[in-house]
């Protein structure tokens, strides 16, 4: 824990604009995860580093249930314990692979998305081995487009997006395709507003949350795919979508949004029912997050330590 705590004060001290990176005008403080570029581990609600991973460039991860930490690199998924030993470890099978997504499921097993020359869903056990496999169709042989951030449905089928497929696709444990969400929307430009589908999410009310990476929006979908509800920077003063890839609905009824192409200001940010940006963070860049407290409140299901 001393190395933990050592490596975050260096961080402060480094990058003093980070201790006071979070704003908000309804008086709103979240701890979270981040999965980023330049840091993966967990900032507190002071805006100080809790936990790192030692490792950036992470794509996906969370802090489970029992306080252990799940990480998705391009090339491997950890999990570390509290005690930050390795206690599971995935790696890629072949070196121009990429790993996307890592999500522990309800009977135990991981969930892992891989792009490559054979695109599929694995899902391991705690040995770290195989035991499904569910063959993924994306329309593309470039691995790094292929597919992001997808989820397993309580039906026991798989919510993935496909960036240059510009679809959200499901599947069955088989492989066979029950349902599509196009993305290519024509109010939005069609394909040319590059409306990549990034994260899909499908929610309690049955609607899906997508990010529309270099399209710069955010739509909640409808059971037939229609749109109803979406921001864009046309709503917003200073563009803060900049390459939006993770997000999360809060229970208040709140989305956060991460906008992972941000270079400076904004990197985060939660916006409430009436569109209106009630929090913000600019520290450390972030593919994918997962919020863990606010105002010292942890999330149903989600530790305090």
């Amino acid at each position: 824990m001393k190395s933990i705590i050592s490596v975050g004060l260096i961080s402060l001290l480094l990058m003093p604009l980070f201790s006071v990176a979070q704003k908000s005008s309804s008086e709103i403080n979240h701890s979270f995860f981040i999965a980023g570029p330049q840091f993966t581990g967990i900032i507190g609600e002071a805006g100080n580093i809790v936990w790192d991973s030692g490792k950036p460039s992470a794509r996906d991860g969370y802090v489970l249930k029992n306080g252990n930490i799940l990480i998705c690199w391009a090339d491997e998924v950890r999990e570390y314990n509290k005690k930050k030993e390795v206690i599971l470890k995935y790696k890629r099978s072949e070196e121009n692979m990429e790993l996307g997504t890592a999500v522990r499921l309800s009977n135990g097993n991981t969930m892992i998305t891989e792009s490559g020359t054979h695109p599929r869903i694995v899902e391991i056990n705690k040995k770290g081995e195989v035991v499904k496999s569910v063959p993924l169709q994306p329309e593309t042989d470039n691995v790094h487009m292929q597919t992001r951030v997808a989820r397993k449905l309580k039906n026991g089928n798989y919510l993935v997006p496909h960036l240059l497929a510009f679809a959200v696709k499901e599947y069955q444990p088989d492989g066979t395709i029950v349902n599509t969400f196009k993305t290519d929307f024509a109010e939005f430009g069609g394909r040319k507003a590059e409306t990549w589908p990034f994260t899909a999410i499908r929610m309690k009310n049955g609607n899906t949350l997508v990010t529309l990476t270099h399209g710069n929006r955010v739509v909640e979908l409808s059971s037939e795919g229609e749109i109803i509800w979406q921001i864009d920077n046309s709503i917003f003063e200073g563009d803060p979508l900049v390459d939006p890839c993770g997000a999360q609905r809060l229970a208040n009824g709140n989305t956060v949004i991460a906008s992972y192409g941000a270079q400076k200001g904004i990197k985060m940010f939660e916006v409430d029912k009436s569109k209106n940006i009630v929090w913000t963070y600019e520290g450390h860049r972030a593919h994918h997050f997962q919020i863990l407290t606010t105002n010292g409140k942890p999330l149903k299901g989600i530790p305090l330590k």
